[in-house]
């Protein structure tokens, strides 16, 4: 790793919990592949506001955004991008001479391992209703696919079921689903809750093809149950490398090496063990 100096650029992730995140160990691994002279540190702040504030007093250059500020974050942004206004979340800040942007790429990186699936015409059903559920929904709808939205809290995932003429059901009655393809986009099946099954098995067919944002563990238990199914699987890790690949070339005008990326986080220590 590059030695930290007085020149050093900062760069971060914001969010609450944190402590799980992989963002710090790929992205210091990709500064440190390109010779960039930043660290990257996580952060897990109480107040968003006063979090945005530190980010323009220590002047740090880019942020990632996570659970649950991709909303909240955005009235302290000083610009936001189209995509990222549609979506009505940002995961990614970029820090130009003072002015703060924020951009989005969640819906990129969902949408890029599911296009071999076809999703015009398939039914998708998306578990949750915040800042990446409401990429993801994004994402299926310019697919033109045929989106079902649940949520723990109905009054959020009846907003964004109606965001795009998608029908809602309340989290107890998706047992009878038999969606094309389930998105889980909440936290459920996170550690420490590992053991929580974020989707009713009932769902699942062996033609069923199902994506999990979560990504520690890597093998949740709804990806776990869909394999038992025969489904076809994509684990949290795929989307989380390509939103973070992403959020560098933002940064840095660099893509990184995705597949490095999985290997740094697949090999790591601390990643075995979970």
């Amino acid at each position: 790793m590059i030695p930290v100096n007085a020149d050093t650029r900062l760069f971060c992730v914001l969010g609450n919990p944190v402590s799980h995140s992989k963002s710090p160990l790929i992205h210091n691994q990709a500064f440190a592949d390109h010779q960039i002279d930043a660290v990257y540190l996580a952060f897990a702040p109480s107040d968003i506001q006063k979090a945005m504030d530190a980010v323009r007093q220590f002047d740090i250059q880019g942020v990632s955004v996570t659970i649950p500020f991709k909303q909240k974050v955005i009235p302290f942004l000083d610009k936001i991008d189209d995509e990222a206004s549609a979506i009505g979340a940002v995961n990614t800040i970029v820090n130009q001479n003072g002015v703060l942007s924020g951009y989005n790429t969640d819906s990129f990186a969902a949408i890029a391992p599911l296009k071999d699936a076809q999703i015009s015409g398939k039914t998708v059903l998306i578990i949750g209703a915040g800042g990446a559920a409401r990429a993801v929904a994004f994402g299926i709808h310019a697919h033109k696919g045929n989106l079902l939205i649940t949520n723990r809290s109905q009054d959020k995932g009846r907003a964004l079921a109606a965001r795009y003429n998608a029908d809602f059901y309340p989290m107890e009655a998706i047992r009878h689903l038999r969606p094309d393809i389930i998105i889980n986009t909440t936290s459920l099946g996170m550690t420490p809750g590992e053991n929580v099954l974020s989707c009713p098995e009932d769902c699942l067919t062996s033609e069923t093809l199902v994506m999990d944002v979560v990504y520690t563990p890597l093998e949740t238990r709804l990806i776990s149950a869909a394999r038992q199914k025969g489904c076809h699987v994509v684990d949290g890790l795929t989307m989380f490398i390509a939103q973070a690949a992403a959020q560098f070339e933002l940064w840095t005008g660099i893509l990184p090496d995705t597949k490095k990326m999985r290997h740094t986080i697949l090999t790591h220590p601390d990643f075995q063990t979970q």
